[in-house]
């Protein structure tokens, strides 16, 4: 356990037909930032991308790759910093799981952003540090059920166990009493650092705590313009599904229609690309 011995989060199941998105706004604010160098400094783990798989690029951070990471820690403490949307609920609580359990001091850093499955993350932390312009945003599930109304009707059933699961996790962290944890929720809450701290969801504010950009040779531009482009289609209201085949489409990496998901950052800048962004922020 770690120092704080924070209460396990209950883990609830998953719907087979469920699907996890991220609000519009976070992956709006989170594709805009530069990316950022990994950190190469000892017992440290980088969180600089979607929590879950993320099936167009194979990445993503899972539970998996935090399980392999504090096994290479071992007993030692671990630093954790993140800048991510968020993105699966249940990795989320899977991560948060597995660094609560670690046995030495858990410290993390928000470098950018923590919201979603992120923040729920950074709830593990004995010590959670966010730098100036950072942000930590809480919100209710989200994610998409696909079927017919009784289908919809236990989907709203299964979200509100989702968001108490969500509440019990920030309850436990910050002594904020339920009410408000349920009203910042409902809210779609984003917090600067003061806040944060005043609210007990982080314990300190870092002058000196920011993303480290990556060098100019090492991004991946066409891997930026597929990430604008996602955030522009999620701001017009398309689903993570549909993104995903319109992306495909005017990348011509294959059909669309395929069962089989594209590869979404592969490749170069394509120029229907930065029109769809053009046209989507206009």
């Amino acid at each position: 356990m770690t120092i704080r011995k924070l209460p396990q989060a209950k883990a609830p199941a998953k719907p087979k037909n469920f699907q996890w998105d991220a609000p519009s706004d976070v992956l709006s604010r989170w594709a805009e930032t530069p990316q950022a160098a990994e950190a190469d400094e000892p017992n440290t783990i980088s969180i600089y991308d979607v929590i879950g798989e993320d099936w167009w690029t194979g990445g993503g951070f899972t539970a998996q790759r935090c399980a392999a990471a504090l096994r290479s820690i071992g007993k030692n403490d671990v630093v954790v910093n993140i800048n991510s949307p968020g993105g699966d609920m249940f990795e989320g609580i899977a991560i948060y799981n597995l660094l609560r359990e670690h046995p030495a001091k858990v410290t993390v850093n928000v470098m950018g952003l923590a919201a979603s499955a992120a923040s729920i993350i950074a709830m593990a932390g004995d010590d959670i540090r966010m730098g100036l312009g950072s942000f930590l945003m809480i919100h209710n599930a989200w994610g998409v059920v696909i079927g017919n109304r009784h289908d919809m009707r236990e989907a709203a059933s299964l979200f509100d166990g989702f968001d108490g699961a969500l509440a019990d996790i920030y309850e436990a962290r910050t002594d904020v009493e339920r009410a408000e944890i349920v009203r910042l929720m409902d809210a779609e809450t984003f917090m600067g650092p003061s806040q944060a701290v005043e609210l007990g969801f982080a314990d300190t504010v870092e002058d000196g705590l920011k993303l480290e950009d990556a060098p100019d040779n090492s991004i991946d531009k066409g891997l930026m313009a597929r990430r604008q482009t996602e955030a522009a289609l999620a701001r017009a209201g398309f689903s993570r599904g549909d993104r995903t085949q319109m992306i495909a489409a005017l990348g011509g990496q294959r059909d669309a229609t395929s069962s089989t998901p594209p590869e979404r950052d592969a490749g170069d800048i394509n120029t229907g690309l930065r029109g769809l962004i053009d046209t989507l922020k206009n």
